[in-house]
């Protein structure tokens, strides 16, 4: 169980460090575009897209990174009064009953959303926007998969958290 926790969070620090990396072309992207348009008074369409499409693979698979780093949202003020074992239990039960049907509903609920656009070869609506606009959809189901899988390496922790605080 040991080894799957640790080749969880192996794939999921992977991720972090590659959305740092978006995040930072995230930034410059924007910059150049404020560049462009306030110095130039020109502007691309393309270059505004990318500013979301960056911006949603960060957030959707910033979801999975936050578990891990456990800096989601909880009632902490009522948490950290518990002890270890209580804590466990409830970061297993609260990841059980919210946490998977949740990400399991969104990832096979986006399939069909993305099987769509990709068939009719969605792209930009706008003249000079980016092409295949299904594959920023196909972010969806495979950041909240992964999501599933950091789900599942963060109920393996506090199972060994569960196990320690009971020794």
């Amino acid at each position: 169980m040991g080894a799957i926790e640790k080749l969880i969070e192996k794939l999921i620090d992977l991720v972090e460090g590659a959305l740092a990396f978006l995040l930072l072309l995230m930034v410059l992207n924007v910059a150049l575009d404020v560049i462009m348009r306030y110095f130039f008074h020109n502007s691309l369409v393309a270059m505004q897209e990318l500013e979301w499409h960056l911006f949603a693979i960060i957030l959707l698979f910033g979801i999975s990174v936050s578990l891990k780093e456990e800096a989601h949202v909880r009632v902490d003020f009522l948490f950290e009064r518990f002890n270890d074992r209580i804590k466990a239990v409830i970061n297993i039960l609260g990841t059980l009953i919210f946490l998977l049907p949740f990400a399991l509903l969104i990832a096979a609920g986006s399939f069909s959303f993305v099987s769509d656009s990709w068939m009719m070869g969605e792209i930009s609506e706008d003249p000079g926007g980016l092409p295949y606009r299904w594959l920023i959809k196909g972010m969806i189901p495979l950041s909240f998969s992964f999501l599933i899988l950091s789900a599942l390496g963060y109920i393996l922790r506090n199972i060994r958290k569960f196990q320690e605080a009971g020794k």
